[in-house]
């Protein structure tokens, strides 16, 4: 036993401070070797972006991080948009990425599942085994594709309240003679939360204080995740991963406290609806789907409030940080835009007239569809200020790999195909690209509109000018994704962000500002600047 004590003192008394930086640092250099041996690798004959070529090439990746984006652009600007593939840098976790350009994206996204996987890459860009404990989302995927649409106007009441109950909250009503500065990101945080979870828990929970701050802390905990598992190795993730995920837990137990009556109501009241009890149907909500679905498909593990709870994680997640990004960047291109353009205004015009034809001044899914300019302004914001240099991403899980028709490239198992979002700034598709241009889609169907009604239609004039809507997807706007996969709650997010919109206008005067500061770049995912301030004041009725 002294020996064994002896030995283990000597031990401790080498390990000085210099001597455990070295190991670091060895230990990270022999981790990142292995992860290398682990990559996939890309034909020579795709070009190249950034830094490429052994572990050096890694370093320098790591420590340009804030350049992935223009490494992005550059690629499409070399290649891309003259239809050619070039291979990014990823995270260093990650395997590089193959961007194929615009022509290409419809044969990506039409391979089977067992060639070109959809969920694996976005498992892996979430760290969802951490993240969310290894739940995945393709169940809650497939209960929005199935019940939000249908169900979604009927709810379209309730998050009208809830959008103009949260406004006003987060901007204040009394004073309508003095200006207010605030915080944006904070408002947008006491806003998106509320709207979203009236959508998903129903009320009262959703105006529980206590229950939408474990909502927001648990979305912070995935997004800072993700940004520190993207610079470790995945060889110590099962380390670095279980303690980083550590807040994750405690927040999403401080909400299944709350949840878990709510959710336990909600199982007793389908019990009595379906058995004749009671002839008042279930609260429609998330919850609500969740339960349908589990029903329908005879999936008893996914009616405990436990497994409920934890289901509605990544729905939370995509839907408070992301909407909260996009509001964000559109209201700075509104405020920052020149005051002869007047969108304030135009929009503020434009959302009046057609809420005061909607009856009883409720929105309608129709009236929503009349907003050509509001609808214009949203998708122009997404169209310009990206939050992510992309969304749309397959993985190669066919054995043999796949070979590109195209180009002629092979790319091996394990490869990750992605569509670039840089095409939303190429100048031969978009005049003057880098403008915010409010009605940029909205005066083409305007024009449309007006010729139609002087002269016989061209069908296939009306449906190009149709895809020019928000919820449109295309090789050309891919801020929901793209192809069968894209985002099923894109209705409900263009929806809840045209009512914000029409209500902050209608209620509140907002002064510009000069410039649209710009936000700060970190891999490939942006990070907003969160200490922008706004001056809102309430509209006078008089």
């Amino acid at each position: 036993m002294a020996t064994t004590s002896h030995l283990l003192e000597s031990l401790l008394a080498s390990l000085t401070p210099g001597r455990i930086t070295v190991l670091v640092i060895l230990l990270t250099i022999v981790s990142y070797a292995i992860d290398s041996t682990k990559k996939p690798t890309y034909p020579k004959s795709i070009p190249r972006v950034g830094y490429y070529g052994g572990i050096r090439a890694t370093v320098r990746n790591w420590m340009n991080l804030s350049n992935y984006h223009n490494w992005m652009e550059e690629g499409y600007n070399k290649y891309g948009k003259h239809g050619r593939s070039f291979v990014t840098p990823a995270s260093p976790s990650q395997p590089d990425e193959i961007v194929v350009p615009q022509e290409q994206v419809a044969w990506m996204l039409e391979q089977p599942e067992t060639v070109l996987n959809t969920q694996e890459p976005h498992e892996a860009i979430l760290f969802s085994a951490y993240n969310f404990f290894g739940i995945d989302d393709h169940f809650p995927i497939k209960v929005m594709h199935k019940h939000l649409a249908r169900n979604l106007v009927t709810l379209l009441p309730d998050i009208q309240e809830e959008v103009a109950d949260s406004i006003d909250l987060a901007f204040g009503t009394d004073d309508t003679e003095n200006w207010k500065t605030l915080n944006l990101w904070e408002a947008l945080l006491v806003i998106v939360p509320r709207v979203m979870n009236r959508l998903a828990v129903g009320l009262p929970l959703c105006r529980n204080q206590a229950f939408l701050s474990s909502q927001v802390a648990f979305a912070d905990d995935v997004f800072r995740n993700c940004l520190i598992l993207t610079l470790f190795p995945t060889v110590l993730h099962p380390i670095v991963g279980r303690l980083v995920t550590l807040p994750n837990r405690y927040h999403f137990h401080q909400g299944y406290q709350l949840l878990k009556p709510i959710i336990e109501q909600r199982l007793l009241d389908f019990e009595r609806f379906e058995s004749g009890e009671s002839s008042t149907p279930p609260q429609e909500s998330i919850i609500t789907w969740l339960i349908r679905q589990a029903k329908a498909d005879n999936l008893p593990s996914e009616q405990t409030p436990y497994m409920i709870a934890q289901r509605l994680l990544p729905i939370e997640f995509a839907a408070i940080h992301t909407t909260v990004i996009t509001l964000h960047a559109l209201f700075l291109d509104l405020l920052a835009s020149p005051p002869k353009e007047n969108y304030l205004e135009i929009i503020r015009e434009e959302t009046s007239s057609v809420l005061q034809s909607e009856p009883n001044g409720i929105w309608t899914k129709h009236g929503l569809a009349r907003l050509y300019r509001t609808d214009s302004a949203i998708r122009e914001s997404m169209r310009l200020s990206t939050f992510s240099t992309g969304l749309t991403h397959r993985k190669v899980v066919a054995k043999d790999g796949i070979t590109n028709p195209f180009e002629g490239w092979h790319a091996p198992y394990g490869s990750i195909l992605m569509a670039n979002m840089s095409v939303q700034h190429d100048g031969e598709i978009f005049e003057n690209p880098q403008k915010y241009d409010a009605l940029r889609f909205s005066r083409v169907r305007e024009e449309f509109e007006a010729r139609a009604e002087a002269e016989k239609g061209d069908t296939e004039e009306a449906l190009r000018i149709k895809r020019l809507g928000l919820v449109t997807t295309s090789s050309e706007h891919l801020p929901f994704s793209h192809g069968r996969h894209a985002c099923p709650g894109r209705f409900f997010v263009a929806h809840e962000v045209k009512m914000m919109l029409a209500h902050t206008l209608q209620n509140y005067d907002l002064k510009p500002i000069a410039n649209k500061p710009p936000p700060t770049w970190v891999a490939h995912t942006i990070i907003p600047a969160l200490d922008v301030k706004i001056e809102v004041r309430r509209r006078s009725k008089d």
